[in-house]
């Protein structure tokens, strides 16, 4: 696959004029990009993918570390995971998922809990036998009823109670995000579930797994036929991409695209620590949340458990830390504090107002999505604009044969003047 910092495709220049070499140039090889970019080429189009990193594949990229023969994700861990038949078959078609369901274990209090808060960890942190009937009860008992939530605290204690919430909840969410919980946006909290029963499993969706071999190879697969052009910054020469395609996909920050004319918008980021162990198994578990505020990780990721079926191939182990942090050059996590919104809606109006510009993804839309999500966005994207690309191409031709219609009447009217004159002439003589 072609991945040259040079041009791929010549560019035509007549007398000063730049003729349009692309139909789109995707700025990004995320998820949203490459699904855009292998749909429209797929359709007969023409496609560049600006890549400012120096790999595809976003913030999925995956490699396997030297001499474990265990795959790791650079960017911290990326769980697939969707209630759609339709995305599951998308994904499924670039590479083969095994059939890992993701359970997660809390460290709070010098205890290992499980996560999320399920019959298992209201029994082990009340010291408790209930049934899931009774734990539901129980529950309901600790619970300050709230109407409206306004925030994540008031949500959160809503849902668990307040001494759940400041055991598993506050602390970890104050690392996370740096900033007071009542500060932050209630649908946060939405995106762990509660339970009264067994059920350990973190998802609630139909379809679960892991890319047998990582995240990369999907995109490989995906982008084999189409050019891209990796650490380039499409930012650096705006202007000149945008006089050879006819479209840009956007999938970067919204407002660095704008050069941060209303501010910039809040972002929290991550910093890894790796480490190569000549342990067979360190926690017993992909990931290990660390609930208390003054453990400095949020959690400890052991890839490994993501292929329990290769555990046996691999040499060792590989264990990351993970700490929040602020990091403008590696946004992950949108903030979306009030302020940021505000701010959003500013970029928002100065989006609309871009020709031939198309924002898509997390980084460009401001908004927290699963891979599923990103999918399903890009797909809603190229179908509607390759839609709209199919009307127009189907108008012009329309017109093009009308006016060649009204060609032939126009020459043939001018035809029969012409002969009729000459006729007239010659009768004359």
């Amino acid at each position: 696959m072609p991945v040259s910092g040079t041009s791929i495709f010549p560019r035509t220049y007549v007398e000063g004029y730049i003729y349009t070499v692309y139909d789109f140039i995707v700025v990004g090889a995320g998820f949203f990009g490459a699904v855009f970019a292998y749909e429209a080429k797929k359709a007969g189009k023409k496609v560049l993918i600006i890549e400012k990193r120096d790999h595809i594949g976003g913030n999925c990229y995956s490699y396997d570390y030297p001499e474990t023969n265990i795959n790791v994700h650079q960017y911290g861990p990326h769980i697939f995971h969707t209630s759609s038949e339709n995305i599951w078959k998308y994904i499924n078609s670039f590479a083969d998922f095994n059939n890992y369901q993701h359970r997660v274990l809390t460290t709070a209090r010098g205890k290992v809990y499980s996560l999320p808060i399920n019959l298992a960890t209201i029994n082990k942190f009340y010291d408790l036998t209930l049934t899931p009937d009774e734990a539901g009860e129980f529950l309901k008992s600790k619970i300050t009823a709230s109407s409206s939530p306004k925030n994540l605290e008031e949500k959160a204690i809503s849902l668990i109670g307040r001494e759940l919430y400041e055991t598993f909840i506050k602390g970890y969410t104050i690392k996370q995000w740096e900033c007071d919980p009542r500060d932050l946006p209630a649908e946060i909290i939405t995106r762990l579930p509660v339970r009264t029963t067994d059920n350990d499993i973190y998802y609630d969706d139909d379809y679960q797994g892991m890319p047998s071999g990582g995240y990369t190879p999907i995109f490989e697969k995906m982008l084999k036929d189409i050019p891209v052009e990796l650490k380039t910054d499409f930012l650096e020469k705006r202007d000149y991409w945008r006089s050879v395609a006819k479209t840009i996909v956007y999938t970067g920050p919204i407002d660095r695209y704008f050069n941060y004319r209303y501010g910039k918008l809040r972002w929290r980021s991550c910093r890894f620590e790796i480490e190569e162990m000549h342990l067979n198994d360190y926690q017993g578990v992909s990931i290990m949340n660390y609930a208390d505020r003054e453990v400095p990780y949020t959690r400890i990721l052991e890839p490994k458990h993501f292929y329990r079926e290769k555990a046996n191939l691999s040499r060792g182990t590989v264990v990351i830390r993970e700490y929040p942090c602020d990091d403008p050059n590696e946004p992950y996590y949108p903030v979306r504090l009030k302020a940021d919104q505000e701010m959003l809606a500013k970029y928002q109006k100065a989006q609309s107002q871009e020709r031939d510009v198309i924002f898509g993804g997390r980084l460009a839309e401001y908004k927290y999505y699963n891979m599923d999500q990103v999918i399903s966005r890009a797909l809603e994207q190229v179908e509607k604009l390759l839609k709209r690309a199919l009307n127009n191409e189907a108008e012009m031709r329309r017109r093009i044969a009308y006016n060649n219609l009204l060609s032939r009447r126009f020459f043939n009217n001018i035809s029969i003047e012409y002969f009729s004159c000459r006729l007239v002439n010659y009768h004359t003589l």
